[in-house]
């Protein structure tokens, strides 16, 4: 699943070792989980929530969301017994954390079927500075912004503009856009606050993200809303082609929409937009 094809607003990360929260989730309209076998699940309980996430998954239930498995690291005692029970158990993706080069992605994708697409966390200064490379890889397909663990060892205090992140997120998403995958904003903590998480999901839309982790299904229907393109920018999107293809038709290289000109390139960008709304509308339909 691509950004072109399947929406990715609304990302919520469910721990893979609670059986009621992996079946409300079957209920929930996100546009993906990342069902989490990491930091969600505490060292004594990691080999019980693999069995317990494996057969949620094989039960299926999940519609259309996008399903995505988060394993441990596999420096860990848990990552590669991850791999080997749930590389092939119905996910989607299998999301790698703690990823610094394309070394470490290439180290899971020996290990899993050569159809299973890779996801990966950017979550560290190394992993960022290598963040081209790793989207590069010719089997990743998203990247998963780690703001909590980038903020931790950047130092940085957290400030509601997220200027201290502003360098790392812009790279990750120009890694991502540059090997046109996916990209995800990380988590907004306050999951109470609706305005904050509002507020943090259009500054995520408008540097590009695709859409956000979100820990608490209480924050679905904000990053959903935010991240869907509104109804007056599909009304300009149609509007641009159309008066595009007529000033062709009458020979001309432009249009103008609203006082502005509209070109070729703001056409591309008008049928992406589109395409995101049909995905989003097809979403919706049971």
């Amino acid at each position: 699943m691509d950004a072109a094809s399947h929406p990715y607003r609304s990302v919520l990360y469910i721990p893979g070792s609670k059986d009621r929260a992996l079946d409300k989730a079957r209920s929930l309209p996100t546009d993906a989980i990342i069902f989490d076998l990491e930091d969600a699940v505490a060292p004594d309980a990691k080999a019980e929530a693999r069995q317990t996430l494996a057969a949620a998954l094989k039960e299926g239930g999940y519609g259309k969301r996008a399903k995505i498995v988060r394993i441990n690291a596999l420096t860990t005692a848990w990552g590669l017994e991850d791999v080997r029970v749930l590389g092939d158990a119905g996910a989607d993706a299998i999301l790698l954390p703690k990823v610094n080069t394309r070394s470490d992605v290439d180290n899971l994708a020996d290990l899993l079927p050569a159809d299973m697409p890779i996801w990966t966390m950017m979550e560290t200064p190394v992993s960022v500075f290598n963040a081209r490379d790793i989207a590069a890889h010719g089997r990743v397909t998203g990247l998963v912004t780690g703001t909590n663990d980038l903020t931790k060892d950047l130092g940085s205090r957290t400030r509601a503009d997220r200027l201290p992140l502003m360098t790392a997120l812009q790279m990750i998403v120009m890694a991502a856009r540059a090997a046109r995958i996916v990209a995800i904003d990380g988590v907004y903590n306050r999951f109470r606050d609706g305005e904050g998480l509002r507020a943090e999901c259009e500054q995520g839309r408008d540097l590009g993200f695709d859409g956000k982790t979100l820990i608490h299904p209480a924050q679905i229907e904000g990053a959903n809303i935010a991240f869907a393109p509104t109804s007056s920018e599909i009304d300009l999107a149609r509007r641009q082609i159309e008066a595009f293809v007529a000033s062709e038709a009458s020979g001309q290289g432009v249009a103008v929409v609203d006082g502005m000109i509209v070109e070729n390139l703001h056409v591309v960008a008008a049928k992406r937009l589109l395409a995101r709304a049909d995905a989003v509308t097809e979403m919706a339909v049971v």
